[in-house]
């Protein structure tokens, strides 16, 4: 009766996911061939389809792992640009998608439900690692130093005159002169509890309705920048944007944001069946940080490269695979 339940939830996931569009997945849209990645017997013409949701930096990721497990022998199956964290993460449950990069935070938050993120990156991972292994099936693996999450910006000049640097920095402002202290956030930053409501909190200031501008995510960038409209904005912290626009993050002292670092994601029973994707990506994963991850989602959101070029450009660069 179990093994019947699970078939028929895996069953009702499969029909959701095709009515959302998504397909088998096609095939990697561009060659490859072996550099320090080299072929793997173990993985030699296996089936494996890599996931990723619907913004730049997951959709470079995606590629990124396709090209290396490509270089090591594996049939690829392309099913990039998934809409939507939960329709990525039901695809990865039903076996519509092996291979997905995931956040720490996301797990944690998203998925397992928890409320209170874990601030040390490496327990957070751990901590997502055991529960989603326990209680889903999902195995976590191959941790990276990109930690996508949210922040405040400055621009140059205003960090100087004010001498902001840190977010304690931007608290201390508040009180001493609070018309200085403007903020342009989007909707969801506004209101949520790990967002500026609890960045007040943890902080210890607090600023009049007036000072805040609710913007569109995209037009935060450019205000903070322009700092007519306000002098902080919030940003995410491997957004190609920071560097366009030469913002400056400002330093989260408190550790109060929710850490969220990419990490690879399988169903375990994959992972055991072939311990060699997580083997294959982990040299990748080790050279992937929010700096690396910054360049090339500008060169995405801001240059308007093709992600697919932006990713196999940085594995060849890397000495991992190379171009035909």
């Amino acid at each position: 009766m179990v093994r019947g339940a699970t078939l028929g939830v895996v069953g009702a996931l499969l029909s959701a996911l095709s009515a959302c569009g998504l397909s088998a997945g096609s095939s990697v849209p561009l060659d490859v061939e072996p550099a320090s990645i080299q072929p793997v017997p173990s993985l030699r013409g296996v089936e494996l389809t890599v996931g990723s949701k619907d913004f730049s930096e997951q959709i470079i990721l995606g590629y990124i792992a396709e090209f290396a497990l490509k270089a090591a022998g594996a049939k690829v199956r392309d099913l990039t640009n998934i809409t939507g964290s939960n329709s990525g993460r039901d695809a990865l449950l039903a076996g519509q998608v092996d291979v997905m990069w995931e956040y720490t935070g996301t797990g944690w938050i998203n998925y397992l439900g928890h409320t209170k993120p874990i601030p040390d990156e490496r327990r957070q991972f751990e901590a997502v690692r055991q529960e989603d292994a326990e209680r889903n099936g999902v195995t976590w693996t191959n941790l990276t130093q990109l930690d996508n999450t949210y922040a405040l910006a400055v621009n140059q000049q205003v960090a100087e005159r004010y001498g902001v640097r840190t977010m304690s920095d931007v608290a201390r402002l508040a009180k001493t002169d609070p018309a200085a202290a403007t903020f342009c956030v989007d909707t969801e930053f506004a209101n949520r509890d790990d967002g500026f409501p609890g960045v007040q909190k943890a902080y210890g200031f607090d600023v009049p309705p007036q000072n805040i501008k609710v913007l569109a995510i995209g037009a935060v960038y450019q205000a903070t920048k322009d700092a007519g409209t306000c002098n902080f904005g919030e940003v995410f912290t491997t957004d190609g944007r920071i560097l366009a626009l030469n913002l400056r993050v400002l330093d989260d002292d408190k550790r109060f944001f929710p850490r969220y670092n990419a990490a690879l994601t399988m169903r375990s029973e994959l992972a055991r069946k072939y311990p060699d994707i997580a083997k294959v990506l982990e040299p990748v994963s080790k050279r992937i940080t929010s700096e690396t991850m910054m360049r090339l989602n500008a060169r995405v959101d801001v240059d308007g490269a093709d992600p697919a070029d932006v990713a196999r450009d940085w594995l060849v660069r890397e000495g991992f695979v190379r171009k035909p």
